[in-house]
């Protein structure tokens, strides 16, 4: 648990999985904060340009096809801001990342949500739902707040469907947490496809979510226009210095992962078991589908003293966090089987 994360408040103990990126933070990455420190009262590389050195030979591509931005969400806003307007279209699938539709929203243009088929994208209907109109398509995988992914092939029918003008945009907040080798990795994608964009963020797996920094991977064009959208000294020096930090950790931070992909696979075997339908997640978190159940399901927990994510009359999302904390999920959900 790190100091962001208390175990007790003045209003009784805090809610175990609620915690979605407090993983206790990289002492290399707490040395390269300090350090910073020192420099708080000059601004920050506009351009990120140490950051996006390391990203460009830590992923393999130019440095002019990376942007970094205030996470992913702000990187989003930018892309929207980029491609839509008034009377444009965006599709995506839903549920998805709520932060879409008020984005899509603030853009002018008109959201088009897709429904799910099985708690997963139906690749299918969204190609379906493209238009004249279309401008932007969103693909969270894995998906937020299911935790599903859609699969290679599926993925590559889709992007074949999709015209070359229409941007399609991997938010691969998650992609650290992928087991699964035929999740396709979206920048193995996005090489031979102008039209495709990837979304990745320091604020799950390398839990740096209160600094706020993310990036995008996209061909030159689209690269000089969300740019041109971003907010100058969007960046912090902070943020910065603690991404590049945690990219020198790379060994730790994998070891991280492969711990919490292991309680994930335990979390939801154990649901399994105890009667709950559980779709295999590939994210830091599982979902249950639990329809009119789900706010039940979420007072529950609460009473007991651990939060879950309710999602309208949808189902809750559990983060994934500690053994110890999981144990306490897993007998309150056996309860209520």
């Amino acid at each position: 648990m790190s100091p962001g994360c208390p175990a007790t408040s003045p209003a009784g103990p805090l809610p175990a999985t609620r915690w979605t990126s407090c993983r206790r933070t990289l002492p290399s990455v707490v040395a390269a904060l300090r350090e910073e420190l020192g420099r708080v009262n000059r601004y920050p590389d506009p351009t990120s340009g140490a950051l996006v050195t390391e990203l460009s030979g830590d992923l393999a591509v130019p440095r002019e096809h990376l942007v970094a931005g205030t996470g992913s969400l702000g990187v989003t806003r930018d892309l929207l801001r980029a491609a839509a307007g008034e009377g444009d279209e965006v599709v995506f699938a839903w549920r998805s990342f709520e932060a879409y539709p008020p984005l899509v929203w603030g853009t002018g243009a008109t959201a088009v949500r897709v429904p799910l088929r099985d708690e997963r994208h139906d690749l299918e209907a969204m190609a379906d739902a493209v238009t004249d109109r279309t401008r932007l398509i969103l693909v969270c995988n894995p998906n937020n707040p299911t935790g599903t992914a859609v699969h290679r092939a599926e993925l590559g029918r889709f992007l074949d469907r999709v015209p070359d003008q229409v941007l399609v945009v991997l938010d691969e907040a998650y992609r650290e947490f992928v087991d699964d080798t035929d999740v396709p990795d979206g920048i193995a994608l996005y090489r031979d496809r102008p039209n495709v964009a990837v979304l990745r963020t320091f604020s799950k797996a390398y839990g740096l979510a209160r600094l706020r920094v993310g990036y995008a991977v996209a061909h030159p064009p689209v690269a000089a226009a969300l740019r041109a959208c971003a907010v100058p000294f969007g960046v912090s020096g902070l943020a910065q210095a603690a991404a590049l930090a945690s990219l020198n950790a790379k060994p730790e931070l994998l070891a991280r992962v492969a711990t919490l992909v292991a309680e994930r696979a335990r979390v939801t075997h154990a649901l399994r078991a105890a009667g709950w339908s559980v779709p295999d997640s590939q994210a830091n978190f599982v979902w249950l589908p639990l329809g009119s159940g789900t706010r039940a399901f979420a007072d529950a927990c609460e009473t007991a003293g651990v939060m879950v994510r309710p999602f309208g009359d949808e189902g809750v999302r559990i983060t994934i966090g500690t053994p110890e904390q999981m144990d306490r999920l897993l007998k309150i959900a056996g309860d209520l089987r």
